[in-house]
């Protein structure tokens, strides 16, 4: 039995992939209702879509990166709103801050752990409740991040709607913010190719074969330039193998390299507005 797709379908997926109306349909008709599907399908014939990253969005809401003061913590907190003008406001800004700050000083690890702990003898989750019934929005907390390392740097970029964090195997100083600023330029999926799951380059591979031979060329030479696509894909979406944004004629990782030879990424973690 074929599922039934309505408009919502159809404008859901034109807003994930900015893929025409028609197109919408059609992948979604030959994908059955399924929304992953039909993903790969305009992938396959040809849509340019991003691949698919696992961080979830927000709408609206401030993003928060900090670090303990020996660097060897950083914490993500996302405090969501409905609307850019209650984000926008001082007031809300130093609230969230101090929802963070709470993080910080009491070494959560989880946004339920976050929640109970005190800020002034109330709970977090009362105070956003408490917060909730003032402005008239739902309010919480809607992403939390942790990275332990020996060495963590963070970075908030465009007032306060993304925050990275990174992992190091070491002290990393400017280079640490420099990384940092990568991650949130060019949205990595992984640290290097190791990172990225079996399934995923399975499905990126079965992507490409389809595009090659949509563009006609014979089978036997897709297997071949697919190899060539993936190892692109790995350029395109791995930290290390990325052109490093200060100086695209080196990678991130002979960047690192060239700060200190075991200087090493251990873990990210990106979190934006959408």
């Amino acid at each position: 039995m074929s599922a039934t797709i309505t408009a919502a379908d159809i404008n859901k997926l034109r807003q994930a992939t900015g893929a025409g109306m028609l197109d919408c349909r059609k992948a979604l008709t030959e994908s059955n209702g399924d929304f992953e599907a039909a993903i790969d399908w305009l992938r396959k014939h040809g849509q340019k879509v991003a691949a698919k990253r696992s961080d979830r969005e927000a709408k609206e809401g401030v993003i928060l990166a900090k670090t303990t003061a020996d660097n060897k913590t950083g914490m993500i907190v996302c405090i969501s709103c409905e609307t850019d003008f209650v984000s926008k406001n001082a007031e809300f800004v130093t609230f969230a801050q101090s929802i963070a700050d709470a993080a910080i000083s009491n070494n959560v690890k989880s946004a339920e752990e976050l929640n109970a702990v005190s800020i002034g003898g109330k709970k977090v989750a009362d105070l956003i409740n408490d917060k909730l019934a003032a402005i008239g929005e739902k309010i919480e907390i809607s992403k939390f991040e942790r990275v332990e390392a020996p060495y963590v740097a963070s970075y908030i970029h465009g007032q306060n709607r993304m925050g990275v964090l990174v992992g190091f195997t070491k002290a990393a100083g400017d280079a640490g913010k420099d990384v940092a600023m990568q991650i949130a330029a060019m949205n990595p999926l992984a640290v290097d190719e190791s990172a990225i799951s079996p399934e995923m380059i399975a499905r990126e591979k079965d992507i490409a074969i389809e595009q090659i031979k949509a563009e006609g060329k014979p089978a036997e030479m897709a297997e071949k330039i697919a190899v060539g696509k993936i190892n692109k894909f790995f350029k395109d979406n791995t930290l290390l193998a990325q052109p490093f944004v200060k100086d695209a004629t080196k990678s991130v990782s002979d960047f690192l390299k060239s700060v200190d030879a075991d200087l090493k990424v251990t873990e990210f973690k990106r979190v934006a507005l959408g």
